[in-house]
């Protein structure tokens, strides 16, 4: 019987595994007791020969001792002339916790998924089986990279308190971190996205810190979305690693799609392609820049009953100053813009536009378009001079998708599938 293998229990004719880590593939030999002569005497027909049988060799990535392995290095282990019947990653020093991984259909070959800890010790262990049945155990380790510090996530859009997990069909996710962010491929490979009908979409970085997704297209209505944000141990620059992960869901809600003209004064408000409520409206007068309503892809950004109005850039006692309680207003834009009640203007509200920026509508109305709307629905205007910029509040329908995934390091994918139970 051959020498048996570090901490195995080896059934009767099972050789000893050769480690391989790193290094071109060897074959350990067979070992055996030859062939002896029968009775009788030596050189007599019928000697009996013994076949010489290869030996399990395993390969493994990292190398076994390998120390200062970057976070994101996918674990191999591979065996020649037999078969894995189980292998585990596990932490052992530092961080706590496994790899898993796959492995093919052959049994011959695993993969690990995810990313490891940074600073942690990695104990790879395998139980392999050899081509007569038998089995052997086989270990190594290795260490991870050293993390000079973490980065985590600061806020995260849709929010089950600011924006509810109902949401329009234009709603963006939006991620901000508190560091800096270098490595923009290695953190959005890990912001992985699942939903129960595919969207093709993109992230866009604005800085350093903040990246949102948007669709291509407006979400389909009734939407499950799950964002599953792998970023534990993830690289997001140099000594820079991810603490936590995180997972996120919400739905898209019914498509509600609101379109207003500053020519001809009316919003028309059409709910998954059927128009319910034609709205008469008072837009910005214009004559001084900031009092034009801007033109283009507005998104509800949120549902305020009460909201004080004052007058930008103008002080108390100086002409044009005003400070107002208006009631029932969404807003759509970081300028000041609103839809909102405004009693003092019904007689102008479809006829003239008469407002300093804002979308002016009826008492009634307003009620009603603040019961009837949902953070992110969008809200189209069009006509006035002055462009919504992207950045002045929720303006990423505002470039187009080449313009948006210019930002995106990885220039665009299509969302993985979310089973029934995601996102409930």
């Amino acid at each position: 019987m051959g020498q048996a293998i570090r901490g195995s229990t080896r059934a009767p004719g099972v050789l000893a595994l050769a480690l391989v880590a790193a290094c071109p593939m060897g074959v350990a030999a067979a070992s055996g007791t030859g062939a002896t002569d029968p009775p009788g005497g030596a050189g007599q027909a019928g000697a009996v020969t013994q076949a010489v049988r290869e030996d399990p060799v395993v390969m493994v990535t990292p190398a076994d001792g390998s120390t200062g392995v970057p976070t994101d290095t996918t674990v191999l282990v591979g065996v020649r002339n037999g078969t894995l019947k189980k292998v585990a990653v596990r932490a052992v020093k530092g961080a706590r916790g496994t790899l898993t991984g796959v492995l093919s259909a052959d049994r011959t070959q695993w993969r690990s998924r995810g990313t490891a800890a940074p600073g942690t010790v990695y104990e790879v262990t395998a139980v392999v089986a050899d081509e007569a049945g038998g089995t052997g155990d086989f270990s190594s380790s290795f260490t991870t990279v050293r993390a000079e510090q973490g980065f985590a996530v600061q806020s995260l859009l849709p929010h089950k308190d600011y924006t509810g997990l109902t949401v329009g069909v234009g709603m963006p996710i939006m991620i901000t971190f508190d560091h800096d962010i270098s490595d923009r491929l290695s953190v959005e490979r890990n912001l992985v996205l699942r939903t129960s009908k595919p969207v093709h979409g993109a992230w866009h970085w604005f800085d350093d810190r903040t990246v949102h997704f948007r669709p291509k297209r407006f979400w389909p209505a009734g939407t499950r979305v799950r964002l599953e944000a792998r970023l534990s141990g993830v690289r997001g620059g140099k000594g820079l690693y991810g603490r936590r992960n995180h997972v996120l869901d919400f739905r898209i809600g019914r498509s509600q799609i609101t379109k207003g003209s500053v020519h001809t004064h009316q919003l028309t408000v059409r709910r998954d392609g059927e128009t319910v409520r034609r709205i008469p409206m008072s837009a910005g007068q214009g004559g001084v820049w900031k009092y034009h309503t801007t033109s283009g892809i507005h998104l509800a950004m949120s549902r305020e009953p009460v909201t004080i109005m004052i007058s930008p850039g103008i002080a108390p006692g100086q002409p044009g100053y005003y400070r107002k309680t208006v009631y029932n207003t969404v807003r759509i834009s970081n300028s000041g813009e609103y839809v909102h009640s405004a009693p003092w203007s019904v007689g102008s509200q479809g006829r003239a536009n008469v407002s300093h920026g804002c979308v002016n509508i009826s008492p009634a109305n307003a009620r009603w378009f603040i019961d009837n709307t949902l953070i992110g629905d969008p809200i189209i205007i069009t006509g006035s001079p002055r462009r919504l910029e992207p950045t002045n509040g929720w303006g990423h329908w505002q470039e187009d998708w080449r313009q948006w995934t210019r930002w995106s390091a990885l220039k665009g994918f299509t969302t993985e599938p979310l089973g029934r139970s995601g996102g409930q």
